[in-house]
């Protein structure tokens, strides 16, 4: 089952991870603690082998082993070539997720394009998607093995209801050595062209609308198979798992701490237990890991897609929305703000932050709406026009700043009628107020 935890962050606050690390279901921990323990103990059992049981001689032959190994186990290329291929798997991963076939939107045209509320009309509608789910089960149990489980032969989903005795026989007679998910789709096309020359389906268009989403549905089932028939190249899977063992090998000699007193370099401490070995250990076997878990979103692995949910959820919702609402629907009514020209939802006293003014663009606050001030080392003289007529142009109490020098700026500048300006200055009318001229 999917490990969902969306609403644990929703929010950056301090430390948010953390209430992440202590889950165990869908957890890191839970993948690897037994590599992490065997890797652990045989790293134990060399130290120990090395400190105790050795001699001398045995000694200083596996300090030159383990300086050896430290040095060259570096030149693995891990960290580029794990990292590659862990983004491949995630990208494959997501793009089965989208591929993952829906019938929302077939049912819609279903319900809204297959006319008539009689019995046949209802036994149409509930066939055409009866039909698409039937296509989506036989894609299923072929990729998903708890599909398969669930679904192991053909007469188990005759007993499920998505296929008749009748269907069933035809379908058995089909002699094709291929996958045959594609039949119900044959099906569901020549009994939409059949409803289409009976007047159940009154346009063409509405034909080609459906029989256009139906071939897309088509398109996620066989994305599906193909992805399940065509996996990432086994030999680079075999590259980077032994990528990351044998360097993970080579560290178990290689990370050992030896003997202080005999100067080998980087080895003045002896700790007994590899802290930063057994971090790196986690986090690149916990990439790995991570790779192995997606690779096939159709196990039985906590974070793999819920299939039989889907299932499930499209059959039900599907046969709800092409016989019991078709063609019901709420009674017309006028809406809450129907003579509100400025409709408002209203917020809760726990949203009310969240009601913000609409955003206008990033130079509104720039400052330009009121007119700058005259320089001061000028001399101003004031001219108030207490009459708009002469000024038709301008909006009534409107207020003109003309200061020279500068080009003409002004959104209500025409007329003869304008007051006189001197040359090159600028024009700013900005409502209300009376009509000041200014000049020096």
């Amino acid at each position: 089952m999917t490990v969902t935890y969306s609403s644990r962050v929703a929010n950056a606050t301090f430390f948010g991870f953390h209430r992440l690390l202590l889950r165990w279901r869908g957890s890191i921990y839970k993948l690897l603690y037994r590599e992490f323990f065997i890797f652990a103990l045989l790293y134990i059992v060399l130290s120990l082998v090395y400190r105790f049981v050795l001699s001398v001689d045995q000694k200083r032959f596996f300090e030159k082993l383990s300086l050896y190994c430290d040095r060259y186990a570096e030149q693995i290329p891990v960290t580029f070539i794990l990292g590659f291929y862990v983004t491949l798997v995630v990208n494959r991963w997501w793009n089965q997720f989208i591929n993952l076939p829906w019938p929302d939107r077939l049912m819609f045209l279903i319900t809204s394009c297959v006319q008539g509320r009689d019995e046949y009309g209802r036994l149409l509608r509930r066939t055409m998607m009866r039909y698409v789910n039937l296509t989506s089960i036989l894609i299923f149990r072929s990729v998903s093995t708890t599909v398969c489980k669930r679904f192991p032969t053909i007469e188990h989903v005759v007993e499920a209801g998505f296929m008749t005795p009748e269907e069933r026989k035809l379908f058995e007679n089909i002699n094709s050595p291929h996958l045959k998910y594609w039949v119900p789709v044959v099906w569901f096309t020549n009994l939409a062209a059949k409803a289409r020359k009976e007047g159940r389906i009154q346009d063409s268009v509405d034909l080609q609308a459906i029989l256009k989403e139906m071939n897309k549905f088509r398109t996620w089932c066989s994305t599906l198979f193909g992805y399940d028939w065509v996996g990432i190249p086994l030999v680079y899977t075999q590259v980077v798992t032994l990528a990351v063992y044998t360097f993970f090998i080579a560290c178990l000699i290689g990370r050992q701490f030896l003997d202080p007193s005999q100067g080998y370099p980087g080895n003045d401490l002896d700790l007994y237990v590899p802290i930063f070995t057994l971090l790196q250990f986690f986090f690149y076997s916990g990439w790995l890991k991570v790779a192995e878990q997606l690779i096939n979103p159709f196990g039985e692995d906590d974070d793999d897609f819920e299939t039989n949910w889907i299932i499930d959820r499209n059959l039900q919702v599907s046969l709800l929305a092409v016989d019991e609402m078709h063609m019901n629907m709420p009674h017309l009514t006028r809406d809450i703000y129907w003579d509100d020209a400025a409709a408002q939802p209203p917020y809760t006293v726990a949203a009310a932050d969240y009601c913000i003014p609409s955003f206008l663009g990033s130079t509104t606050d720039m400052g330009y709406d009121t007119p700058p001030p005259p320089p001061a080392h000028k001399k101003t003289t004031q001219t108030t026009l207490n009459t708009p007529l002469n000024n038709p142009s301008r909006p009534p109490g409107g207020t003109v700043l003309i200061t020279p020098p500068g080009p003409l700026v002004a959104p209500w500048w025409y007329g003869p009628h304008n007051p006189p300006r001197p040359p090159g200055g600028t024009v700013l009318i900005t409502p209300p107020g009376p009509l000041v001229v200014r000049s020096s």
